[in-house]
């Protein structure tokens, strides 16, 4: 299959520049990307895709079987690199996509110069010491609710995700994207989210990162940014000065600086 079809991948920014390949989270398409875009494209050449399932991707592409791990959607990102001639990029992870290309990374190092964990969660579960800001009654009691009743799940969810209640547009901007996605593909990238630990995987990447953590964020809250980088060797860690879990909306200039920054340092 045809892979620039398949995840709907837009190629934009300077043509020799350093290529920023942006990957969006859980119920997003690459228009979550559309504040903090074209910034970057004045100094990059920009990679947008929508995973399978999300946005304007080839839904015929989905198979519950590929996408019931976060295994498929790294295979896809690597994919997407081999297939465009791209590489070595900078891959932005956002939300669960951090874990994507932390996976892509550690299967093919050769394909990325660097790494940005954008609002990163290795693991949402809390689990002994370690803090992911949910109890496994939270997430089987989340799951459920999902099953149950998508679209409401969504209309609920999606502002507490985002955050900025005094800027209701924004929640209501990421409830509407949740409501464009397939429910059926939801549940599974749900599962896929909520419910995987890639705690291990973490000291097993070996190019440049940065984890952008927002200062105030309900779902990956402070401590697990600062397990992140104790985690990764090498890495740094920035602390952007954003509410919700969505920063590239939030605080765009912000996000799209730290991105910057990290890209073009030594």
């Amino acid at each position: 299959m045809d892979v620039r079809k398949k995840n709907r991948v837009r190629v934009t920014g300077r043509e020799n520049g350093p290529v920023v390949m942006l990957a969006h989270g859980f119920g997003c398409d690459q228009n979550l990307w559309r504040l903090v875009a074209p910034t970057l494209e004045e100094h990059f050449r920009v990679v947008l895709f929508d995973h399978v399932g999300a946005g304007r991707s080839d839904a015929s592409a989905w198979s519950p079987e590929r996408y019931s791990t976060l295994d498929g959607y790294a295979q896809d990102v690597i994919d997407i690199c081999q297939g465009f001639g791209l590489g070595p990029v900078t891959f932005v992870g956002h939300s669960v996509s951090s874990m994507i290309g932390v996976l892509a990374v550690v299967q093919q190092p050769a394909l990325f110069e660097k790494l940005v964990l954008l609002t990163p969660s290795p693991s949402y579960i809390d689990d002994g010491d370690y803090r992911g800001g949910f109890s496994e009654q939270d997430i089987d009691e989340l799951l459920e609710s999902l099953d149950s009743n998508y679209l409401g799940w969504s209309a609920t969810m999606a502002p507490v995700i985002m955050g900025n209640p005094e800027r209701p547009e924004l929640g209501e901007e990421l409830t509407n994207s949740f409501c464009r996605t397939d429910p059926e593909i939801a549940r599974v990238f749900a599962r896929a989210t909520f419910l995987s630990d890639n705690r291990a995987d973490l000291p097993k990447v070996t190019v440049p990162t940065l984890i952008a953590e927002s200062a105030r964020d309900t779902i990956a809250p402070r401590e697990v940014g600062a397990f992140v980088h104790a985690q990764i060797p090498g890495s740094e860690l920035v602390t952007l000065d954003s509410t919700g879990h969505c920063p590239q909306l939030s605080a765009p200039e912000e996000t799209a600086e730290a991105i910057i920054a990290f890209v073009q340092g030594s």
